[in-house]
């Protein structure tokens, strides 16, 4: 069966030509399109004519920082990352996450689980949003969903990443309301805990960067400490 271009693409970065290739048949079986490479500079050269739905990247690369580049690719692309790798420790854990990554899974893994959190990813970017429209105004900006982008009046637009959408497009379907960690955890998934905390912490701190909105005074989102945060302002859907 043949899977058709529409289907979302996942693309592997793994040096381990057993593991792409379980992964590819698991993600293809399940109805998604696959890239693989073996290596970063490759898996780089190629994101110039693809546009993939999710980043699969695995940490021990022979040829550039796994790390570093899960960064890159969280401040640069809209595609969501998953991070598999034979790290165990919590800190790496929380270094990828802090660093931009949607999920983290630790090797060995059983494929199934990694097409389940594919899947996963995909339903959180899609149903997060309750507005037909892609693109959010408010305070002299636009939120452009469809290309990641956040456009001022004054200035050029800013990419913001798979990450930091899904935390901006809550507080922009939630204006002037409290949201709750917990509200965020259930909306966003991922293990409720430290690791989650801190990722939010970061992605806040970098759309607070790209908004303009100064940490210690800030004007557009507040941190209610102890709760969750407020975005204030009036927002339009087109």
């Amino acid at each position: 069966m043949t899977t058709p271009p529409s289907a979302p693409l996942v693309t592997i970065l793994d040096d381990e030509p057993q593991i792409r290739l379980m992964l590819a048949e698991a993600l293809e079986a399940a109805g998604f399109r696959t890239a693989g490479f073996s290596r970063a500079t490759e898996f780089e050269a190629a994101m110039a004519g693809l546009n993939p739905d999710i980043c699969l990247v695995d940490l021990g690369l022979p040829d550039k920082d796994g790390l570093a580049l899960v960064h890159r690719l969280a401040t640069n692309l809209g595609a969501a990352i998953i991070i598999i790798s034979g790290r165990n420790q919590v800190q790496d854990k929380i270094t990828g996450l802090e660093l931009g990554a949607d999920d983290y899974i630790i090797k060995p893994f059983d494929p199934a689980e990694v097409v389940a959190r594919a899947r996963a990813l995909l339903r959180r970017g899609r149903s997060v949003p309750t507005t037909k429209s892609r693109i959010a105004r408010f305070a002299g900006w636009s939120a452009d969903f469809d290309q990641f982008l956040l456009q001022p009046e004054d200035g050029a637009p800013t990419p913001f990443s798979h990450a930091e959408g899904e935390v901006l497009r809550l507080f922009l379907e939630a204006p002037n309301r409290l949201i709750t960690r917990a509200q965020m955890q259930e909306l966003l998934g991922g293990e409720a805990g430290d690791s989650f905390d801190r990722a939010m912490d970061v992605r806040v701190s970098r759309l607070r960067t790209k908004l303009r909105d100064d940490p210690k005074n800030p004007k557009l989102i507040k941190t209610i400490y102890g709760a969750g945060y407020i975005f204030l302002g009036d927002v339009q859907w087109q």
